[in-house]
């Protein structure tokens, strides 16, 4: 049966303080590690045959962690990278709110209408994260497998999974290391999980 899980990377320190992550290319804290941990026994019960990840180091690590728990072949796949922020990247939600003031209440009332001055906006992180799903599933139509992003990314793929515009952004949560799971049945892919961190209880 076509399975994807859908996994967000695991903490970094960034995620911690809560900065603008973008193109900056982190690593996983203790936690991060010890949650992507986590995640890989978690899916093993889907018995996965391969992982593709974003190449930015949090979600590859986190790609890793699950491979090597897995015994599974990992594929790096640019589709996967996280957002560009642009001249956001490494700002703080207050920060960005006192420096782009419109833009940023653009960004929580509309983010369908935002692009960040200087990097993407969601209309271009949808059309990428749509070409990495079709790559995916276009080598494992039949097959369960796992892609690992970064959070906007995750809401990308749940929004085009589930047929929802991005005006439903803000709609989709995704927490570090949450895992969300897609039956590819068709016509139309059902959704088995969305951001479901159960398997995080106790770490952290």
């Amino acid at each position: 049966m076509g399975l994807l899980a859908i996994v967000r990377h695991g903490e970094t320190e960034w995620n911690r303080v809560e900065r603008l992550r973008g193109r900056a290319d982190l690593d996983l804290n203790p936690t991060g590690v010890k949650q992507a941990q986590a995640a890989a026994r978690h899916l093993a019960r889907w018995h996965p045959v391969a992982v593709y990840s974003s190449p930015l180091r949090r979600a590859w690590h986190t790609g890793q962690i699950i491979a090597e728990t897995l015994s599974l072949p990992l594929h790096p796949l640019d589709g996967l990278m996280d957002i560009d922020y642009g001249q956001w990247q490494g700002l703080s939600p207050d920060e960005a709110a006192r420096r782009d003031g419109d833009l940023y209440r653009l960004w929580q009332d509309s983010p369908h209408l935002v692009k960040f001055p200087g990097g993407e906006g969601l209309a271009e992180v949808r059309a990428r994260a749509e070409a990495a799903l079709d790559h995916i599933l276009d080598r494992h139509p039949q097959e369960p497998v796992v892609a690992v992003a970064h959070k906007v990314v995750c809401q990308m793929m749940v929004l085009a999974l589930m047929s929802l515009d991005n005006s439903r952004f803000w709609q989709v949560a995704q927490d570090v290391a949450a895992i969300n799971l897609f039956d590819l049945r068709r016509p139309y892919p059902a959704a088995m999980l969305i951001n479901d961190t159960c398997h995080l209880k106790g770490v952290g």
